[in-house]
């Protein structure tokens, strides 16, 4: 077992919320580095620099560094634009592209580089987080706890502990955690200073007092601690989002057999929902879940498990990720049932690009798979989003793009509704039927007022 040399004196019994947290009897705490500034990167270098600590940021692309320094958020997050510049601003955060800086200050490093799938397979990609380590530990002159939070398969900690020692100089322990992130997009900011729980993967008493300093103000707050070895941890974030997914998934079967069965899937959500042994968050039937990290938590794990040799029961989520696709499928055959069967020359309005609303991200969205199938069908579509449009531009160029929901829906033969975005829900059908060439609406979501809808035409 790798050792690191961490100890903390303090009590936290009287401290202030807001007073500085201090490890070492009458030091300061430790600088915090955070490599790799993308979503989970910069949202958690944001939040430990609101949680008082001071924060260096590490990222390749000078670019997104450059615009970090400025206080400048390079995505779109409640909140997090604030904080950005309100730490800059003090210099309790800044940014770098150079490794050696935070390797100077810090001694403590969350590891948030990306994990995606693999282009020829389903399992994680993991060439970041081992380039990462390899690039940091020669760089190292005082004991460091690397503190993994990318969704990961299990065993990496120890993987990592093994390469940071080998390239570590020799005398410098290292020790390596894992404190999986579970942020919610939309939601980030809030989800890193009020957790719903933490989870500590540990291979030492050193590595949980340090973390639990870290998280000394959640934890005074009273958020739920499991404190665990580093593989459990890793699987926790896994198993997370998988039965996430699956709930997911599970409503969506049980909509196309109520469409079958001329029953209501809204009333069937509902009253399962009831059931405390159920409840309703994520089964609310729809297009389906996308985004950065439930597609490929799913398949990683189904990887996983096959290279683990129980692959037999992973029969579940290759379901769960079949039927999720099989929405975008049935929403766009959906689309051409309504227009008579082709939509060649047809014009098509989509509300939404974004994978969910609250965020800009088009990563693996339902929304754009469907607008895409349908302009390979020969439609003329036109998307709006209120805040995605620029990043799905990026990712679907062939699409038309427009500027409001007013814009999109001008003289459409059908209108879809992909992304749940308040604004739409808040649009006036009346004034819409003006626009329209066709009074046609598909709600992909299902959170439109179809009988307000209905009344309008």
């Amino acid at each position: 077992m790798l050792r690191q040399s961490y100890r903390a004196f303090v009590s936290l019994k009287d401290r202030a919320d807001d007073s500085p947290l201090r490890i070492g009897r009458g030091h300061v705490h430790p600088t915090i580095a955070v490599i790799g500034t993308g979503y989970l990167g910069t949202t958690h270098a944001a939040g430990m620099a609101e949680l008082g600590f001071d924060v260096i940021g590490v990222d390749v692309d000078p670019d997104r560094v450059a615009r970090l320094q400025r206080g400048d958020a390079p995505f779109f997050e409640p909140r997090l634009e604030a904080l950005l510049r309100q730490h800059t601003a003090a210099g309790r955060l800044r940014f770098t592209t150079e490794l050696a800086d935070a390797a100077d200050v810090a001694s403590v490093f969350f590891l948030c580089v990306g994990t995606p799938q693999q282009e020829d397979g389903l399992a994680a990609d993991m060439r970041q987080v081992l380039g990462a380590v390899r690039d940091l530990a020669p760089l190292l002159r005082r004991p460091a706890l690397l503190v993994g939070k990318s969704t990961v398969p299990v065993g990496t900690a120890h993987a990592l502990a093994q390469l940071a020692q080998q390239h570590a100089p020799d005398g410098v322990p290292v020790d390596v955690a894992w404190n999986p992130e579970f942020l919610r997009e939309g939601h980030g900011v809030q989800d890193t200073l009020r957790p719903d729980r933490l989870v500590l993967g540990v291979s030492s008493a050193e590595a949980e007092q340090t973390l639990r300093e870290i998280y000394a103000r959640p934890l005074q707050r009273g958020v739920p601690l499991v404190v665990t070895d580093t593989t459990t941890a890793e699987l926790v974030k896994c198993a997370a989002n998988a039965f996430l997914a699956t709930k997911i998934s599970f409503i969506n079967m049980v909509a196309e057999l109520s469409e079958a069965a001329s029953a209501d899937v809204l009333a069937v959500s509902e009253a399962l929902g009831h059931d405390a042994r159920i409840g309703r968050a994520f089964l609310h039937p729809g297009l389906g879940f996308g985004g950065g990290c439930l597609p490929k938590d799913v398949r990683a794990l189904i990887a996983q498990a096959d290279d683990l040799g129980v692959d037999q029961p992973m029969a579940l989520l290759r379901a769960v990720d079949q039927i999720n696709l099989r929405c975008r499928s049935r929403m766009a055959k959906a689309a051409v049932d309504e227009c008579g069967g082709s939509v060649a020359g047809r014009r098509i309005a989509v509300l939404g690009a974004a994978f969910k609303p609250l965020t800009d991200d088009v990563r693996d969205s339902p929304a754009l798979d469907v607008a895409r199938e349908l302009r390979r069908a020969g439609a003329d579509v036109q998307v709006y989003d209120p805040m995605a449009n620029s990043n799905a531009k990026e990712v679907a160029p062939e699409l038309q793009f427009v500027e409001t929901a007013e814009d999109a829906v001008r003289a459409a033969h059908l209108v879809l509704h992909l992304t749940e975005w308040a604004e739409f829900r808040l649009l006036d059908p009346a004034r819409l039927l003006e626009l329209v060439d066709q009074p046609c609406l598909l709600d992909g979501r299902n959170s439109l007022d179809a009988a307000e809808w209905r009344a309008a035409g």
